[in-house]
């Protein structure tokens, strides 16, 4: 990603892939026995209005949500969610729902970088673009040092923020934080009322 050349839409997501794919994996696993049946593996459009709505965002055929898949240099596809492949299937696309378009790119890390040093650059870029209104962030919570948390504890940008995770950092300063785990039972298409 060169810098200056990076343009926000009004709504953002980034999200490390690789982490939310783990997710999806683990709360498919363990309430696949809960529900009785084997699950499909998630929509990723579904998971991603989901996100939105958890996010409190309201419908608005208008808007416009980019989003920023980040993943690593060892994986380009997706194993617990469809579309999979990040290259072919995910970067450049878009769809469209009550919620806004959602143009989706995936990033990868170049030479030495990680994917949180691309997560949390691009953090800071997220922060310096005045335009960005709204943002939705997935980090990798169990493999991401503090440095990105860091950058968003000291941020200007006044954009509404949520922190979708499965445990609640600690500290969390002007950031809302929600439960990730409800959008992707719903992405699984597991029903309230199967789960016991």
């Amino acid at each position: 990603m060169e810098q200056e050349k990076m343009k926000f839409a009004p709504c953002v997501m980034l999200v490390d892939a690789i982490a939310l794919d783990g997710v999806v994996a683990d709360v498919a696993t363990y309430f696949a026995p809960v529900v009785g049946r084997k699950l499909p593996k998630a929509d990723l459009a579904v998971l991603l209005e989901c996100l939105a709505l958890d996010a409190g965002w309201l419908p608005d055929a208008a808007r416009q949500v980019q989003v920023l898949l980040v993943y690593g240099n060892g994986r380009k596809r997706l194993m617990h969610c469809l579309p999979a492949d990040l290259t072919n299937e995910l970067d450049g696309k878009a769809f469209k729902g009550e919620l806004g378009e959602f143009s989706i790119s995936a990033y990868q890390p170049s030479g030495m970088a990680t994917q949180e040093v691309l997560f949390t650059e691009t953090l800071e870029l997220l922060d310096e673009a005045s335009e960005a209104k709204q943002w939705i962030l997935i980090p990798d919570m169990q493999e991401y040092s503090t440095t990105w948390k860091k950058r968003l504890d000291k941020r200007q940008s006044k954009a509404e923020c949520t922190l979708f995770a499965m445990m609640r950092p600690p500290k969390m300063g002007m950031v809302r934080f929600e439960q990730l785990g409800f959008a992707v039972l719903r992405a699984l298409g597991i029903k309230a009322e199967e789960i016991k």
